[in-house]
């Protein structure tokens, strides 16, 4: 797996209501996360977003916390790439995870094959790569 990391630090401006990590600032991040994952097989110029299959929120992030997003492409379709991605604070906890499937498109943005294989290396790519394939099974 070609996994992605990088780091964000959370400031008053990402924070909702309660103080905590506001989950459209996290989705926008999550996204992007995925985004730069997909982007290291296929140009992002025909890369786009088909959908967040979930993000579980497991412990609130709180201001100042700075937290690592690691993300990698664990399932490859037709013409799509599904990415899953993890977010750390900064005792190594998961803090939030899912996965999202990006699509490779032409200059009209059509669908377009792409003849990427994702070949799971380990046992725990393995179980990702069935969890996408199942998440893309039952769209």
């Amino acid at each position: 797996m070609n996994l992605i990391s990088s780091h964000r630090l959370v400031k008053s401006e990402d924070l909702n209501h309660h103080g905590t990590l506001f989950a459209g600032r996290g989705a926008e991040w999550f996204v992007e996360s995925g985004f730069i994952a997909a982007s290291k097989y296929l140009n992002p110029k025909f890369v786009i977003c088909l959908k967040i299959h979930g993000m579980h929120f497991s412990k609130p992030v709180r201001p100042g916390e700075v937290i690592q997003l690691k993300s990698a492409v664990v399932y490859a379709g037709r013409t799509s790439l599904t990415a899953h991605v993890d977010v750390y604070n900064a005792k190594d906890e998961s803090i939030v995870d899912g996965f999202i499937t990006f699509v490779h498109v032409d200059e009209n943005t059509r669908s377009k094959p792409h003849g990427i294989t994702i070949i799971p290396e380990t046992e725990t790519d393995r179980q990702l790569w069935e969890e996408a394939r199942r998440l893309l099974e039952n769209k």
